[in-house]
């Protein structure tokens, strides 16, 4: 198996296939071509396609796409799927205003 983080290896151009328009994560719209293209580019991790394109970062969070976002990465690099590590998780976080908390913490110190 080789090492999918030897860099100094050569995977070839880039070539425009003609489903490359076909959209992989729905969420954010990327497109099978996007992922392609950024593994020519040189992202060749899970967290880095998903740091670039967002990919498994809209609403399903990778449910959907996860696999298939994987299988292109892996496919354009050579590789069996199982030699790339998937990407970073982290809980999904939506901005919240201050009086959010400032109302919670009122709330909280009437219980007491």
């Amino acid at each position: 198996m080789s090492n999918v983080i030897d860099r100094s290896r050569e995977i070839g151009p880039y070539i425009p296939a003609p489903d490359d328009d076909r959209i992989i994560c729905r969420c954010e719209e990327v497109t099978q071509g996007e992922i392609r293209r950024a593994v020519h580019e040189g992202m060749w991790t899970m967290t880095e396609i998903r740091r670039y394109l967002r990919t498994g970062m809209g609403l399903c969070q990778g449910q959907t796409c996860g696999k298939l976002v994987k299988g292109i990465v892996a496919r354009e690099l050579g590789v069996p799927m199982a030699a790339l590590e998937p990407a970073t998780s982290r809980v999904p976080m939506r901005p919240i205003e201050m009086r959010v908390f400032a109302n919670e913490a009122k709330e909280g110190g009437e219980h007491e």
